[in-house]
């Protein structure tokens, strides 16, 4: 499958939409974005792999200092060999005392009947600085 730029440009907008939805705490509406199986990884936070969008707003509301707002950039989309896209990109979020943070997100997207949706999200927090 040849990834064209219309399934770019769809890929593109909804990682993007991502940042939207959990900063208006739009939960009841990932299923626009993640497939109803998705599994979340976010092991480096210390809350395991979980499986299902409620699995994954739980793991949500386990974060006691979740950011206020989520932004995201350096999106990068890659064929995968078996029709999904392989999706890396940066997330940089700023907490509620304006720290900030930054994590990757490495996505694995399908196709379906209601469009594109991510069967996979990894988050890698970035906490050491290149040379250190």
């Amino acid at each position: 499958m040849a990834l064209i730029s219309s399934d770019r440009q769809a890929i593109t907008d909804l990682i993007n939409m991502h940042g939207h939805l959990t900063d208006r705490g739009a939960f009841d509406r990932m299923d626009e974005l993640f497939a109803p199986d998705a599994e979340f990884d976010l092991s480096d936070f210390g809350l395991g792999v979980r499986a299902g969008l409620a699995a994954m707003n739980d793991a949500i509301r386990a974060v006691e200092e979740h950011p206020v707002a989520h932004h995201v950039t350096n999106i990068v989309l890659t064929e995968g060999d078996d029709g999904t896209v392989n999706a890396i990109s940066k997330g940089i979020g700023i907490g509620v005392n304006g720290h900030c943070g930054s994590v990757v997100y490495e996505d694995v997207l399908r196709a379906g009947p209601a469009g594109w949706r991510i069967i996979r999200r990894t988050i890698r927090p970035r906490r050491v600085p290149l040379h250190a």
